[in-house]
């Protein structure tokens, strides 16, 4: 070890990891309550990590599909090669959820996901690799007016352009880069953990006995040491729960209740939890918060599709786009070729709501059989690949009539015989 490596291992165990100089040194931000903010502490509340947890798995776990419009027939693309990268595996290291899950963290974090674009000799996208963590990155406009991304990763600088590095943007629009939930929430994510730490610290340094054994005399060393092992031993745990207290000595039990600084510190800490879930577009009910709101019925059902409509939908959106823009060549885009999420994988877990959805779909004549059974797994029959609609609506003068001999209606239908 040189005498580098010994300054360094000395400094480290100085100060400590959670040092605020330190989490500071590497992009952590001071608050208002004197806490700093950073990746590690935010994913540290449970509210922060189960909106994270929520939003990056669930749209990880929807397919991301490659689809070719040709001749108005509209197919899934599955010979072009993008279609591998994004559906399957982006690279040799991880599969298409672990990718996505790693890209959409850091979008609702930092607000920036960034993976180099890994290209062929032909130019062609071969692989994206391993996620960069949006700390490590430097994003500059150079003098032709191109982008240019600069990062450095285990003491290895690297830096590319825009061409080849796959930039998806947060909310903001800007160019550079999207805004970081993490700085514009700081002052919230930093009363958020300042109430997490009082109430840890209440616990450990403070005393909260269930109640106070009074007695009209003062007692000795020896009387209260006895007095102590006494309820130690008779009274406390569950399975002394409920057992008379015999006293004497003027002795006399008060009971103690939660105070009105305890019971401010619930509240404060359920608020953070709203505070955090407004932050990130989640339903508190989603993340296992569900004060003032009712969980049965239609009310739930009516958030759900809410943060479907108004939460993923432009997340996926905003993914999709960026995906067209840096993947795909222009003659793949003159081709028909698109790149969206295919949202029938909401369904997956409710079959009660793909069997009303496949109902439309068939009655309708949107879908045909083998397209239905294709997305639950099953094999083509012969003769499910024509649409087909109902056609239950008919006069009720030919309701019950074979098919084939009901007698025609309208300017078509034969006259009375004059009498």
């Amino acid at each position: 070890m040189n005498l580098l490596q010994k300054a360094l291992g000395y400094i480290a165990r100085s100060i400590g990891l959670t040092d605020p100089r330190l989490v500071q040194a590497v992009g952590g931000r001071t608050t208002t309550t004197g806490e700093v903010v950073s990746t590690s502490s935010v994913l540290g509340l449970a509210s922060a990590w189960a909106c994270v947890n929520l939003l990056a798995g669930t749209i990880a776990s929807l397919p991301l599909m490659v689809y070719r419009t040709r001749g108005g027939a509209r197919t899934v693309a599955t010979d072009h090669p993008i279609y591998r990268i994004l559906h399957d595996s982006p690279n040799a290291d991880q599969t298409a959820v672990d990718f996505w899950e790693f890209i959409c963290a850091s979008i609702e974090l930092s607000g920036n996901a960034y993976a180099e674009i890994i290209r062929g000799s032909n130019g062609r996208v071969v692989a994206l690799s391993v996620p960069i963590a949006p700390e490590l990155m430097t994003v500059r406009r150079i003098r032709d007016g191109s982008l240019e991304y600069e990062w450095s990763d285990g003491g290895i600088r690297s830096v590319v352009s825009q061409d080849n590095m796959l930039h998806i943007r947060g909310f903001g629009g800007n160019p550079l880069g999207g805004l970081s939930t993490l700085s514009f929430g700081r002052q919230t994510f930093g009363l958020a953990q300042a109430i997490e730490r009082a109430s840890g610290d209440t616990f450990r340094n403070g005393v909260r006995p269930s109640g106070l054994l009074k007695t009209a005399d003062s007692l000795t060393l020896d009387q209260r040491k006895q007095a102590e092992e006494l309820l130690q031993e008779k009274f406390a745990g569950a399975i002394n729960a409920g057992r008379p207290m015999l006293l004497d000595r003027g002795m006399d039990w008060v009971q103690l209740s939660i105070s009105p600084e305890d019971a401010q510190m619930l509240q404060s800490r359920a608020f953070s939890v709203e505070e955090v879930c407004r932050f990130f577009g989640v339903p508190p009910f989603m993340v296992g918060h569900t004060e003032k709101t009712t969980s049965w019925g239609t009310g739930l059902e009516q958030q759900t599709l809410g943060f479907q409509k108004f939460t993923l939908r432009r997340r996926l959106k905003r993914i999709e786009q960026a995906l067209a823009k840096q993947l795909l060549s222009p003659a793949d885009r003159q081709a028909g070729l698109v790149i969206e999420f295919n949202l029938e994988g909401l369904l997956r877990g409710d079959s009660g709501a793909r069997a009303s959805f496949y109902q439309q779909m068939l009655t309708n004549g949107v879908m045909t059989i083998n397209e239905v059974r294709a997305l639950e797994n099953l094999p083509p029959v012969e003769g499910g690949d024509v649409p087909r609609m109902q056609m239950q609506n008919v006069p009720i003068t030919q309701a019950g009539a074979p098919a084939g001999i009901l007698p025609p209606t309208g300017a078509n239908a034969p006259s009375e015989p004059p009498k």
